[in-house]
C-alpha cells in the first residue's frame, strides 16, 4: 500500500502560494512574540487588549461603538475586553456630553504606561524583524504589501 500524505498543510509550489504561506508565517512569528512577550510581562494582557488600548491612545474620547466598527469585533465581545481594561483600570469612562447614553473612554494614567511599554516592546519586535534591511528595502516592501493589500481590498463581497 502506497504511503499517504498529509497534504493540508503542504505548499501547492506555486509561486503565489510561497509568497502568501511566507506572508503569513512572518505574521505568526510576530504574533508569537508579541505573545511571549505579554504573557512574559506583568500586565497578562490578551492580544485584542492590547490593540483596544492601542485604539484608544490613538482616539482618545472614542466610543465602544467606535471600537467596534474599527476592529470589526462583535459588540459583547469588546464590551468584554472594555469591562476587563476598566476593572484593572487601564481605561477611564467619561459620559458623552451629547449623549448621556453613550460613553467616551480614554487610557488612565496607567493604561498610558501600559501601552507606552508595549509600544516600546513592539518598537524592539519591529527592528529585530526588519534588521538588515536599508530605508529603500523597507519602502520598496512598504509599496509591494500595500499592493497586496489593496489587491485583497479590492475584491467584491
Amino acid at each position: 500500500m502506497p504511503k499517504q500524505v498529509d497534504q493540508v498543510n503542504q505548499n501547492a509550489g506555486r509561486p503565489v502560494d510561497d509568497v502568501l504561506e511566507t506572508m503569513h508565517a512572518i505574521m505568526h512569528l510576530y504574533r508569537s512574540a508579541q505573545q511571549r512577550s505579554l504573557r512574559d510581562g506583568p500586565n497578562d494582557l490578551a492580544h485584542m487588549e492590547v490593540k483596544a488600548l492601542g485604539f484608544f491612545a490613538r482616539h482618545p474620547g472614542a466610543t465602544q461603538s467606535e471600537l467596534v466598527a474599527h476592529s470589526g469585533r462583535d459588540k459583547a465581545q469588546v464590551a468584554r475586553q472594555i469591562r476587563a481594561l476598566r476593572e484593572r483600570g487601564l481605561l477611564e469612562v467619561q459620559a458623552d456630553e451629547a449623549d448621556r447614553r453613550s460613553s467616551r473612554l480614554s487610557l488612565s494614567v496607567e493604561g498610558r504606561a501600559v501601552h507606552a511599554a508595549l509600544h516600546s516592546n513592539d518598537g524592539r519586535l519591529k527592528e529585530q524583524a526588519l534588521q538588515g534591511f536599508t530605508t529603500g528595502e523597507q519602502d520598496a516592501l512598504r509599496d509591494l504589501l500595500a499592493r497586496v493589500r489593496a489587491n485583497l481590498q479590492a475584491m467584491p463581497d
